[in-house]
């Protein structure tokens, strides 16, 4: 199992909103050996939340060779055009080290700040990801009913050839297992909305998908996003983040969160960690949400060697 980290875009009090807190943050999570730094994508949320692209341009002198991945990018708020100029921006800059999971977004709310009908977004998600191929890549145009890529000329094109990889987010749906397979080139899969068995059920799901369209399904990669991550051995503590922190903000019941999340004692988290890996997860990226550098270094000293032995 591999483990990569997520910017700290939300603001679960404190947070500083610096480009110097941003590099230092990178930096650590460089040198501790995490493997891909990521960003999340909201318009409006409850908490406050930096601009998810804007902060993986920031950190890219700072991640040294680890992958910048967007931990759901939505392409239907920003429009394909758009995001695929940012993304393909950033993937110059970085030499080709950018991955692009995309999705939906699950918040009504976005999708009235920007005019778009709550209701359309599965079927422009579908050609969104048509749109940006097309985009990144020297072919032919896409033509949908909602997006069209004819005479728009994006260049440079992105350092990767056909441009970054793209991923799936999903909770792990019937439905949107059958899209990954159809649309995708990996699964990015929500921590705090499933469970071992539960990820297990969908990945088998994901791979008879898959070699229903003539696709590898042993060779094609997935990952579990927004684990949040507060390391203690206090109990106290524990309770202080689940219920301050992360119950106001993911709209969960606490022990649910309890039960998912990498919160509490070192060996309580790598225990969840390996079960997930059991079940077939690759790589979780962890989110830290208090003295987040400390947390990445605790993460790092007492959870990973327990995990990757």
């Amino acid at each position: 199992m591999e483990f990569g980290a997520h910017l700290p875009l939300m603001d679960f009090g404190g947070n500083p909103y610096t480009v110097a807190f941003l590099r230092d943050y990178a930096r650590t999570a460089v040198a501790c050996g995490f493997s891909t730094l990521s960003a999340n994508d909201h318009m409006v949320f409850a908490s406050p939340w930096l601009d998810g692209p804007t902060a993986l341009a920031a950190v890219v002198g700072d991640s040294g060779e680890a992958t910048l991945a967007t931990t759901v990018a939505l392409p239907v708020i920003r429009g394909p055009v758009q995001l695929a100029k940012a993304l393909g921006a950033i993937d110059v800059l970085s030499g080709g080290r950018v991955l692009v999971a995309v999705g939906p977004g699950s918040s009504q709310r976005d999708y009235e700040t920007v005019g778009i009908d709550f209701d359309e977004r599965w079927l422009r998600l579908d050609e969104s990801v048509q749109a940006l191929r097309a985009l990144w890549r020297d072919g032919p145009p896409f033509e949908g009913r909602f997006y069209s890529t004819v005479d728009v000329d994006l260049r440079p094109r992105p350092a990767r050839p056909g441009g970054p990889p793209i991923w799936m987010g999903s909770w792990g749906s019937p439905a949107g297992m059958r899209r990954t397979a159809r649309l995708a080139d990996g699964w990015l899969a929500s921590a705090y909305n499933t469970t071992p068995e539960a990820f297990a059920q969908s990945l088998e799901t994901l791979r008879h998908e898959l070699q229903a369209v003539g696709r590898d399904a042993a060779s094609f990669p997935n990952a579990l996003a927004t684990m949040w991550c507060y390391i203690t051995e206090d109990p106290g503590g524990t309770s202080r983040i689940l219920r301050e922190r992360l119950v106001p903000v993911v709209n969960r019941p606490e022990e649910m969160l309890r039960e998912r999340l990498a919160v509490g004692p070192p060996e309580d988290v790598a225990a969840k960690l390996r079960a997930l890996g059991d079940a077939g997860v690759q790589q979780v990226l962890i989110w830290p949400v208090d003295d987040e550098l400390r947390q990445l270094e605790l993460f790092a000293d007492r959870v990973r060697p327990l995990v990757v032995r």
